[in-house]
């Protein structure tokens, strides 16, 4: 999971989270020139997600890598950092079996709680070298609810119960990933993503009820 530091030093959010009484951690952190500090065993739980799910999984913590970029999400991300980045996680995703599908950014897992790493965060680089996902020019016809195509990509509409509009919630997220300069109500590029993801990179997850 990709988060972002929301500090100004890589130091000092490398320090903060070895702090006690932060309550918060992570396995690494990457600074803006490129330095990787390890804080947490990748074998041992980190806190670092919070409450939120993706897919089936509820307690993400036990179930992740937490990789903590620094910059304070209204900058872009420096080339030194994205190039460790994707020196890092091809090892992560071999040592523990991850799927490219499964790397995710904590807005994805908590919707409406967290926007890291951010809409300045370039996925699609990623993807480009298999270590994420991003949709491709399929088009396709279908009757499916955008919804119900999200959360068969992972996104879980039906836990934001303490959200008036959960649809809302997620697209805000599913935009800054996939669409970060889109505004407006749901429209045929969101659903057309959002079946190409479902379908191409579906979860173990049972589809939310109507």
């Amino acid at each position: 999971m990709l988060h972002y530091t929301a500090m100004d030093s890589a130091e000092g959010a490398r320090d903060w989270l070895c702090t006690p009484e932060a309550q918060v951690s992570a396995h690494y952190v990457i600074s803006p020139q490129g330095t990787i500090w390890q804080l947490v065993d990748e074998a041992n739980r980190a806190w670092h997600a919070g409450v939120g799910q993706w897919g089936d999984v509820a307690d993400v913590n036990s179930h992740s890598i937490g990789i903590e970029l620094s910059n304070t999400g209204s900058q872009p991300f420096a080339e030194p950092l994205m190039a460790a980045l994707e020196g890092l996680l091809p090892g992560i995703l071999s040592r523990w079996g991850i799927p490219p599908e499964r790397v995710i950014g904590h807005s994805d897992m908590a919707p409406g709680r967290k926007i890291d790493p951010g809409r300045r965060f370039d996925w699609r680089r990623l993807a480009m070298q298999g270590l994420a996902v991003w949709p491709d020019e399929t088009f396709g016809e279908g009757s499916t609810p955008w919804r119900d195509h999200a959360h068969s990509f992972g996104y879980c509409l039906d836990a934001l119960t303490d959200h008036d509009d959960p649809e809302a919630v997620v697209l805000d997220a599913f935009r800054a990933r996939f669409r970060p300069w889109a505004t407006g109500p749901l429209d045929d590029e969101d659903r057309r993503i959002a079946r190409n993801l479902s379908e191409r990179f579906p979860v173990d997850a049972t589809p939310p009820s109507a």
